[in-house]
């Protein structure tokens, strides 16, 4: 029997043990913080020369110089044309539905003018260019690519550089196809470290970009923090995450699976059950014992549950919400039979998922809304990767000669009692006598 942790809201110890479930330190390995340093240090300062000998030595590879190391438009097409029927019309209706979604998102200027003429606004400029990194070889997502490239397009980037590793030159044609739907315009089979800090400096074959968004490993994330301020990154994702919280209405075999979804991700995944219902506790906990024998990857499922999985017990469904709340969960499943009125009281979430038909895995790869998530509670203060990621605002201020003296007294006040005189004449000079 899979031991999942068993807590209930009218225990005197809960709050303590919801606290130590939820708990997750996402402490950086020092070795890997000193290789990607070096890593990042030797690209800076070698470019290409060092990008080819990391992806030879990594990637298992032999490749001459970074011509080898980029793929044409051409070979994006090829792969394209070469999946089997099926699995291109999901590619595109998948590309179609997050392209729909996603232009519903773009943001307009404004601008307002005042009585005496000033024009005050805000003007929005899509990024020049943006770098997105696809994890390559046989852990290839081509919903990734989708999820990355299509808002960056539609929010008017005007060049999308695509990085994947491809160990042992092993080319995954989804993921390529993936890119090739999207509109990517470049594509450079190069990982690691390595991949961030050309795209981050710039080298002699990869120009630098504006921001680097994707999914990688420690290394990864660890050089994008490090690049952080050089160029935008997207977030620094941790363990993927779904709470469900159940009314004990659904099939338990649909929550069994549900929780499984992220659980299967890695061991460090996090998925939680909260529910009114006992009984119901005790149904999806048999579906899981009857459920797991049947998935690849059930080692993995196991520990996950195991270590950072939880059935929640409450009184009731608003204290459901408030625990939900609490937890700001990446994913979070309304698995009931009136959820609509539910919703609104959700402030804390990736996305929320309404109704018992609605399985997270579909928003991972083809209901619109984008799969890039808030994570460990950062949905509090995040939102899901978006076109808005991808687009600036620019203040734009025209103030008009009858402006100045309104504008400029007051300014010429303030710069002088925070002790700024020069920013007080540069106002007072523009002010008639």
């Amino acid at each position: 029997m899979v031991a999942i942790k068993r807590l209930a809201t009218v225990d005197t110890d809960f709050k303590a043990k919801m606290d130590a479930q939820l708990a997750f330190e996402a402490a950086q390995d020092e070795g890997i913080e000193r290789t990607v340093i070096g890593i990042l240090a030797d690209v800076k300062a070698r470019g290409d020369a060092a990008v080819v000998e990391y992806s030879n030595k990594f990637d298992r590879l032999s490749v001459g110089g970074m011509a080898d190391l980029e793929l044409s438009k051409a070979e994006m097409q090829k792969a394209l044309d070469g999946l089997p029927a099926e699995q291109r019309q999901a590619l595109e209706a998948a590309a179609q539905r997050v392209r729909v979604y996603h232009q519903k998102q773009r943001l307009d200027g404004w601008s307002y003018t005042e009585a005496d003429g000033t024009m005050l606004g805000q003007m929005i400029t899509p990024l020049d260019r943006v770098g997105l990194y696809v994890p390559g070889g046989k852990a290839a997502y081509p919903s990734s690519v989708l999820m990355n490239a299509i808002p960056a397009k539609v929010a008017g980037v005007k060049e999308l550089i695509m990085v994947v590793p491809t160990p042992g030159g092993e080319r995954n044609q989804l993921v390529l196809a993936a890119a090739c739907l999207a509109g990517v315009d470049r594509v450079f089979t190069i990982g690691g470290a390595q991949a961030v800090g050309a795209l981050a400096y710039g080298t002699a074959s990869i120009p630098q970009v504006d921001k680097i968004v994707g999914p990688g490993n420690a290394y990864v994330a660890c050089a994008k923090r490090r690049v952080f301020g050089i160029v935008g990154i997207d977030m620094i994702a941790g363990p993927s995450e779904i709470l469900v919280v159940a009314d004990g209405s659904g099939n338990p075999d649909w929550v069994a699976m549900d929780l499984f979804s992220q659980a299967e991700h890695d061991e460090l995944a996090q998925s939680i059950l909260i529910c009114t219902d006992a009984g119901y506790i005790e149904k999806v906990q048999a579906s899981i014992e009857k459920l797991l024998p049947t998935m690849p990857r059930r080692e993995v499922i196991e520990t996950s549950l195991t270590n950072r999985g939880a059935f929640i017990l409450v009184r009731d469904l608003e204290e459901a919400i408030a625990i939900a709340n609490r937890v700001a969960p990446e994913h979070l499943e309304l698995s009931l039979a009136d959820p609509d009125p539910w919703v609104s009281k959700i402030h804390h979430a990736g996305a929320i998922f309404i109704g018992h038909y609605t399985s997270e895995s579909l928003g991972d790869y083809c209901a619109g809304p984008n799969h890039v998530l808030p994570t460990s509670g950062s949905a509090r203060f995040s939102s899901p990767l978006g076109v808005y990621d991808f687009q600036k605002r620019t203040s734009l201020i025209k103030v008009s000669q009858a402006g100045a003296q309104t504008l400029g007294r007051i300014a010429s006040t303030l710069a002088h009692g925070e002790g700024l005189p020069a920013h007080a004449k540069s106002a007072e000079f523009r002010l008639e006598n």
